[in-house]
């Protein structure tokens, strides 16, 4: 098997790269890959320089892994900034590091894409080999491997790439039927409270609209655009990571994928979510509003993306990072995983006691939030 990195994934193409990618997974599609790079959203002056890989037997691919050489630790979501700083103490260089993740997305899915499924196991094996000595032809100090299946990084670690584990809060439908299936779950006191936030939401005079992707006017698109940069101002003090542009070419290129939520007040659009999906799973992912509502943003990041879930028979829904408040409206505590490979030994046992340590934190995390789910203790 032959490795070929690449630094633009248009080298490879859309039918090459899907054949391999699928096209189910919004984020390993080629078009979600070329749509970040085409509109500059990630490029070497971007702390985010291309570096796919492909694998190919006897000239043809089979498999294709999204890779970025990377010169900061913005946009991961796994946050390595106190390993960066203690490289930086030691007067050794941290940046760059090769990266396998989808850019500005923390969402768990394929890293590794193959044709045959069957390789897997081989292909990993050579690839735990490879990878380190890659890393080090490049001049990069590290190798990591970002929101895998659970599956997938339990064989990393076995190949010797260090885990580390995270906490983020799913929804997945137990087969409620409908919504008010799902609120016959909870506990009365939960269900009184969830159904107070939706009332008040309708009470200050506010509708909302689910929209496909196809559905979405240029205009409707550009009131989003100005939610995200508004979103991100009064986090960040940027205007986001990501161009118009990229957001233009996701509308035209899948839109089967989008699911905006529009929230109006009267005739105006105040508020939108956009979500992501596959065959089975909705991802939200974006928010932003031009005017702060009580409750608005649960009910459009989350309660509409529940009943879409429901009415789709999509079984899960992933509503992105962080957020606690979502464990008291269904949304189940999980574990994210993680694998690292460092290249000075020192640095990687000292990380390897820090994950250790990790861990055992996490885990005791996940089992008292668990006690805050809103459902009949009986469940």
């Amino acid at each position: 098997m032959e490795l070929e990195f690449v630094a633009a994934i248009d080298e490879v193409g859309a039918e090459a790269w899907n054949s391999a990618a699928g096209v189910d997974y919004p984020f390993t599609r080629y078009e979600f890959l070329y749509a970040l790079e085409a509109s500059g959203a990630v490029a070497k002056d971007k702390g985010w320089q291309p570096h796919h890989l492909i694998l190919r037997r006897e000239s043809q691919i089979v498999g294709v892994m999204p890779f970025y050489l990377k010169t900061h630790s913005y946009g991961e979501y796994v946050f390595d900034w106190s390993w960066a700083d203690a490289y930086q103490r030691h007067g050794r260089p941290y940046y760059p590091k090769l990266l396998s993740s989808i850019p500005f997305t923390p969402a768990t899915g394929p890293r590794l894409c193959l044709v045959d499924e069957s390789d897997r196991g081989e292909v990993m094996a050579a690839l735990a080999k490879a990878l380190p000595v890659h890393a080090a032809e490049i001049g990069a100090s590290s190798v990591h491997i970002l929101f895998s299946r659970a599956e997938m990084a339990n064989i990393w670690s076995q190949e010797g790439f260090m885990q580390r584990i995270g906490p983020q809060y799913h929804w997945y439908d137990r087969n409620y039927g409908d919504f008010e299936g799902f609120l016959a779950e909870f506990s009365s006191r939960k269900r009184k409270s969830l159904r107070k936030e939706r009332r008040v939401v309708a009470e200050q005079g506010l509708s909302l609209q689910v929209l496909a992707g196809a559905e979405v006017s240029a205009e409707q698109w550009r009131f989003f655009f100005h939610c995200y940069q508004l979103t991100y101002a009064k986090r960040s003090g940027h205007g986001g990571y990501l161009p118009e542009a990229f957001f233009t070419q996701l509308a035209a290129t899948m839109p089967v994928h989008l699911v905006m939520v529009l929230a109006s007040h009267g005739d105006e659009p105040v508020a939108v979510a956009l979500n992501f999906r596959d065959k089975h799973t909705l991802y939200g992912r974006y928010w932003g509003c031009i005017r702060e509502y009580e409750f608005l943003h649960f009910e459009a990041c989350y309660y509409q993306g529940i009943e879409y879930c429901l009415r789709e028979g999509l079984r899960h829904f992933d509503p992105g990072a962080q957020g606690e408040h979502k464990i008291q409206r269904g949304f189940t505590p999980i574990l994210t995983y993680s694998n690292h490979w460092l290249a000075d030994a020192d640095f990687s046992n000292a990380v390897q006691r820090f994950l250790d340590d990790e861990q055992l934190h996490v885990g005791q995390y996940l089992r008292e939030a668990s006690e805050m789910l809103p459902f009949k203790k009986a469940d």
